[in-house]
């Protein structure tokens, strides 16, 4: 049993799952821009993921899930994501932008879209732009692990200064674009107020520490007997609690590292 980062792959293969829908659709109707911090390996790519498949309107994965009723299922917004957590090393001066563009011109591709003009920021604030203004519906921007460019270069202090530096100008255009976004997601495993890049979007709300969606990631005991029941007969609960349980962002219970759980 793997941990998948694919929502349609589970929902499709008939794999268990653990749904944390309902949260998701409390921090859309909440919110607009948002920040989440936890360690690797711990669903923040499933969770972009489940909120990229939301915003484009895949009903057939959410059929049976707790959004499912509480939905619009009628508004399919175009989704910009940038995915830094499956990407090498980035410890070459250039790793960052190729790795940026790359991305925005994956998403151009899809929406059918001329590439954009030279320098990241610029071709990231024409394509949020011009998919609202092609589809009529706001953009929706998704950042998983925004910082492990800068991570990855903690070794060689101008190289990490650099990333930060080209992150910063990158990430102030989704507040330039606020009138053409819906909704942004960013996670890390850094706190982004320690990193300074941040600079130019300063209203984001860090739930990283917000009770309501402590478990947004990661299983909980009730979890863990209602899907996963079929794998637990025989084991020492006991044993498993004091393996893979523990974590806690200030909630009412703690919960399991899913990567090693599973």
């Amino acid at each position: 049993m793997l941990p998948m980062t694919s929502l349609r792959e589970i929902r499709t293969r008939d794999c268990y799952y653990v749904d944390k829908t309902d949260h998701v659709r409390r921090l859309v109707e909440k919110g607009k821009y948002y920040f989440l911090s936890r360690p690797r390996r711990f669903g923040k790519t499933l969770l972009v993921d489940t909120l990229q498949k939301l915003f484009e309107g895949s009903e057939e994965l959410f059929r049976g899930l707790a959004v499912h009723g509480k939905w619009d299922w009628s508004a399919r917004h175009p989704v910009v994501r940038l995915d830094f957590s499956g990407v090498g090393r980035f410890d070459g001066p250039d790793g960052v932008r190729e790795t940026v563009e790359a991305q925005l011109e994956e998403t151009e591709m899809q929406a059918g879209l001329e590439p954009g003009p030279a320098g990241a920021a610029v071709r990231f604030r024409r394509l949020i732009r011009t998919l609202h203004e092609r589809t009529g519906q706001r953009a929706v921007v998704l950042v998983d692990e925004y910082d492990k460019p800068i991570l990855d270069a903690l070794g060689d202090r101008e190289l990490a200064l650099a990333n930060r530096d080209f992150l910063r100008g990158f990430y102030s255009v989704v507040k330039d674009c606020d009138a053409h976004i819906r909704f942004a997601f960013l996670t890390g495993v850094s706190k982004f107020s320690h990193a300074g890049l941040f600079s130019g979007l300063n209203n984001l709300i860090d739930i990283t520490l917000e009770p309501e969606f402590s478990d947004i990631c990661g299983c909980t005991d009730d979890e863990l007997d209602a899907v996963f029941a079929p794998e637990l007969e025989g084991l020492d609960r006991d044993e498993v609690r004091r393996w893979y349980d523990g974590y806690n962002w200030r909630g009412p219970e703690r919960v399991y590292n899913p990567f090693g759980l599973l």
